[in-house]
């Protein structure tokens, strides 16, 4: 029986599958009951809970991204054995239009039997819209409304 992966480890293979393009196999790596919050998601947080819908969410991004972790690319361990935090950035491309982008992000990840059971991951959402072309409408949907 293999080893369970560390909590490091689990988020090298998240990262390292990101950038490959491995889109359908990212939701492996999430427990059945996981729960994700993106708090910095614009226009408003979103919140993903169970593997089925993070399958859904990641099966959404392929053939829309490509993407690369990129840089120096951070991974703090706590006191909390269960927790990592990552510091990363993204070098993208929306496929459709060729646009590139760079986005930081930062991960708070709680892995527990060698799966992701909690999420609290930071993008930066202004610089993805504005990379798909989507940043006048997120703009509008942010103004206030008279």
């Amino acid at each position: 029986m293999p080893a369970t992966l560390s909590p490091r480890e689990v988020v090298d293979q998240l990262h390292q599958r990101i950038s490959e393009g491995r889109w359908t196999e990212l939701y492996e790596l999430y427990a059945e009951d996981v729960v994700v919050d993106i708090p910095l998601a614009k226009p408003e947080a979103e919140h993903v809970e169970g593997r089925e819908t993070i399958r859904k969410h990641f099966g959404a991004a392929e053939g829309f991204f490509a993407l690369q972790v990129v840089g120096d690319r951070i991974v703090h361990e706590t006191t909390d054995p269960e927790v990592v935090i990552a510091e990363f950035d993204y070098e993208g491309r929306v496929i459709a239009t060729g646009r590139t982008f760079r986005v930081s992000n930062v991960q708070v990840v709680r892995v527990r039997d060698g799966v992701i059971v909690e999420s609290r991951d930071y993008h930066d959402h202004f610089a993805m819209a504005a990379a798909t072309g989507q940043l006048p409408e997120l703009v509008a949907a942010l103004s206030p409304q008279e």
